[in-house]
């Protein structure tokens, strides 16, 4: 018979049906990266800390039970995501409280790439409790490393406004941006938003439209924006995780007179608006500014 003090039998994860060994973890938040399409993606540090944690808080529980069954991992799951975020996170302070080790995950990929849970690891630091960083796949990091854009310097800017207005008026505010913009989107809204970048950040930029990434139809299909808008215009909505990148803006070299040049020959047959447009596509300059400066010129000559 057993005694209550026994101590638990250890855990393991399975790798090929073999079982390895998963140590007990230290008191903290664990927040574990994981595969974003192809499982053979995960980390063996992962697979330790999701095999030892006394709780997995994920945004599905149906999506990560499907990884923690392929690896015969038997922590128990509870749902952690943004509508129950308020209810859920006083669960994970007590169980860290109480000493436990809570491993936080996403449906794929990094958490907090995207997701509430960066509200959590505050939370977690304020408490004094360690919050464990457990590195991995990102779907920002896996485009960019196949794009083919300058990688120096880039800007996540996650989701874009479901609505045209708004998707458009932060567009604008990241046109100038001398990075490289790293975007997440719906597959429903992909041509949509394809066509409001070449409108508002120039046709002629270089772009790269990344799709199911690490999975099997993986897809990397690279244009200028113009291009790309016109190619997924056409097409029915693509399927699957999108990830849209979009080149830095060329250094401009016209001077104030070329631009002034071309607007007054674009004015005398187009509207301020699709003159700005044309002209801002062929410089490669923001569209706000050289509507800016058609509607200046417009006034001087009336």
């Amino acid at each position: 018979m057993k005694s209550d003090d026994a101590p638990a039998p250890p855990r393991t994860f399975l790798i090929d049906g073999t079982p390895h060994p998963a140590p007990p973890l230290e008191t903290g938040l664990y927040v574990t990266a994981t595969p974003i399409g192809n499982l053979g993606d995960v980390t063996l540090r992962a697979l330790r800390t999701l095999a030892a944690a006394d709780l997995i808080a994920c945004e599905d529980t149906r999506i990560t039970s499907r990884l923690t069954r392929h690896f015969g991992i038997e922590a128990p799951l509870f749902p952690y995501h943004e509508h129950n975020a308020e209810r859920q996170r006083p669960r994970i302070l007590a169980a860290l409280a109480d000493g436990k080790a809570v491993a936080l995950v996403s449906d794929a990929g990094t958490p907090l790439i995207s997701d509430p849970g960066y509200r959590l690891v505050g939370d977690v630091v304020a408490a004094g409790h360690r919050v464990f960083p457990i590195p991995g796949p990102s779907a920002v990091i896996a485009g960019l490393s196949a794009a083919g854009l300058p990688t120096d310097t880039f800007l996540f800017a996650g989701f874009l406004p479901p609505k045209m207005v708004a998707r458009r008026k932060r567009l604008a505010e990241l046109a100038a941006v001398p990075a490289t913009l790293v975007f997440y989107e719906a597959p429903q809204r992909t041509a949509d938003t394809l066509a409001d970048m070449a409108e508002t950040l120039g046709g002629a930029r270089a772009a790269v439209v990344a799709r199911e990434v690490t999975k099997a139809f993986e897809t990397f299909r690279r244009d200028t924006l113009a291009g790309l808008a016109a190619a997924f215009a056409a097409e029915p909505d693509p399927r699957g995780e999108i990830t849209i990148l979009v080149a830095p803006p060329e250094e401009v070299v016209a001077d104030d007179d070329a631009l002034d040049t071309a607007l007054l020959a674009a004015l005398g047959t187009e509207s301020v608006s699709a003159a700005s447009a044309a002209i801002a596509a062929a410089l490669g300059l923001p569209r706000r500014k050289v509507y800016a400066r058609a509607l200046e010129l417009r006034e001087d000559r009336e």
